[in-house]
């Protein structure tokens, strides 16, 4: 599928230009992306290996896994 992005308005139009179901698209987006921006930043304060961490997406992904799992533990 690849990553969902919003709808841009029209260019000096509000945001009631857009359709609704357009305008619905972008505030679930909205939502969505603001869980997982929560979600990384809390990880990232709590666990400080993953503040410098500088490797790719898919090889972090283990480290991730865990600290999410031991997340769940810790609250």
């Amino acid at each position: 599928m690849g990553i969902p992005i919003p709808v841009r308005r029209p260019n000096g139009k509000s945001e009631q230009a857009l359709h609704v179901d357009t305008r619905m698209f972008n505030t679930l987006l909205r939502h969505v992306r603001a869980l997982g921006e929560r979600t990384a930043a809390e990880l990232k304060q709590r666990w400080r290996a993953l503040q410098h961490v500088t490797l790719s997406p898919s090889r972090i992904g283990d480290i991730a896994r865990a600290a999410l799992v031991l997340n769940g533990i810790w609250k």
